[in-house]
């Protein structure tokens, strides 16, 4: 293909709105030898590259590699040229800033990600291989996180789990890899509002609240996945009775007064407003969450 074309392509990218393109500065200019060049040697790249968003660059491959004139007057010396797998993890996210700073990108520096040695490189791929894939992922996504955090991939694998194996989300929908301002890269400011983002039927506001359900979900479930029903850390009634252990009710495990009724059946038989509750009749303090 040539120059012309890839300049007409280009320039219908950008008069639909679809690209803005970086310009080229006079140094940069001087040392290109543009991408028909590449294309003689790198021929299957630059097909690759062609079907990618980052085609609308004026500068194409040289955008990311740096001017490679003296990479081919060189025969292809590779020291020429910016090769990317002799760079640091930082200064390989160095070059993709360039661009790429702004948004969901903001506090990459700095990030669990980056202060781990990651790249963006090493989760995105420029140059794929047949179908262009969403955000030029090197894998898909699951595959993709499960690489450093195998863990998360067996608890998606339990009888209880976010429904990311059947395709209904990702883990992005709760997290933003390439950092936040909150713990665990979280989207949202705190724990319940990345759930209330799904469940808002358990946000409220509740006439009679379930203190440690406002304070955070995760103190009764497990957001990757459980063995128990509803995704719980653990089965009822044992889990209410972490909290609940008082003589006034049903909270002993086991006694003269509670051996027919606690064992073998959960609180939420009765208290089924875990949640929290608006019903009017309840006493102070709302502590039975009756339905």
């Amino acid at each position: 293909m040539g120059k012309r074309v890839w300049i007409l392509l280009a320039a219908m990218l950008v008069f639909a709105g679809l690209a803005v393109p970086r310009s080229a500065s006079a140094a940069e200019k001087a040392g290109m030898a543009g991408m028909e060049t590449c294309a003689t040697c790198h021929e299957n790249v630059s097909k690759a590259f062609a079907k990618t968003p980052h085609i609308t660059s004026a500068l194409g491959c040289e955008g990311c590699h740096g001017g490679g004139q003296a990479h081919v007057d060189g025969s292809g010396d590779k020291t020429k040229i910016r090769v990317f797998k002799n760079l640091t993890p930082s200064e390989s996210s160095e070059v993709c800033l360039g661009c790429h700073s702004k948004g969901g990108q903001t506090h990459w520096a700095g990030s669990t990600h980056d202060s781990r040695k990651l790249s963006c490189v090493t989760c995105h791929d420029p140059h794929p291989k047949g179908e262009v894939p969403k955000a030029l992922l090197a894998k898909p996504q699951l595959e993709l996180c499960a690489t450093c955090h195998p863990e998360r991939r067996a608890q998606l694998y339990r009888s209880a789990h976010m429904p990311q194996r059947e395709g209904k989300m990702q883990c992005t929908s709760c997290h933003n890899p390439h950092g936040t301002v909150t713990e665990g890269m979280l989207l949202q400011n705190t724990v319940n509002e990345n759930c209330y983002s799904c469940h808002a039927e358990k946000r409220g506001p509740f006439l009679w609240e379930h203190q440690p359900v406002r304070e955070n979900c995760l103190t009764c479930h497990d957001a990757h996945g459980s063995m128990n029903a509803n995704m719980l850390k653990v089965k009822s009634p044992i889990l209410c009775q972490q909290c609940h252990m008082g003589p006034s009710h049903l909270g002993q495990p086991w006694s003269s007064t509670t051996q027919t009724r606690s064992f073998a059946r959960g609180c939420s038989n009765c208290h089924t407003q875990v949640h929290g509750s608006n019903d009017p009749t309840l006493s102070r303090g709302g502590k039975t969450f009756w339905k």
